[in-house]
């Protein structure tokens, strides 16, 4: 039969292009040094990023108004009630493993919460805090 190699081959490219939250989160803090040098990411900076409020969405003004203040709780989407999984890679060992996903939530994100694209170094703190909470 053809089907299990084909198979196997497809497991493999999906498993290739799995990463830990590390391994994304030193891709970010790298991009972040190029343009700041010396930069470490910071799980406090990323803290701060998550629970800040800002002045660009009335209905979705703090990660936390969808995401709750804990990260490793689900959330429930602001305006579509939809229920998130938790953010905080503790709670939800699939979180920040696919580059793809990771930065297309973090541009749908900070659009819609920050009000802007958040820099390289943003992103690095925040997957260091979500990697770090417990």
């Amino acid at each position: 039969m053809r089907v299990l190699p084909v198979l196997c081959l497809l497991l493999a490219s999906v498993t290739a292009h799995a990463e830990t939250a590390q391994q994304i989160g030193h891709t970010y803090a790298t991009e972040a040094a190029a343009g700041q040098a010396g930069f470490m990411p910071s799980a406090k900076r990323g803290e701060t990023l998550f629970r800040q409020r800002f002045a660009h969405n009335d209905k979705m003004p703090a990660c936390t108004s969808c995401h709750t203040d804990s990260p490793l709780n689900a959330g429930q989407h602001a305006v579509t009630g939809k229920t998130i999984r938790p953010l905080a890679v503790a709670a939800n060992p699939e979180r920040f493993v696919d580059p793809a996903k990771v930065e297309k939530w973090f541009g749908r994100n900070c659009k819609e919460v920050v009000g802007r694209a958040c820099t390289p170094a943003e992103k690095a703190d925040f997957v260091a805090f979500m990697s770090e909470v417990r």
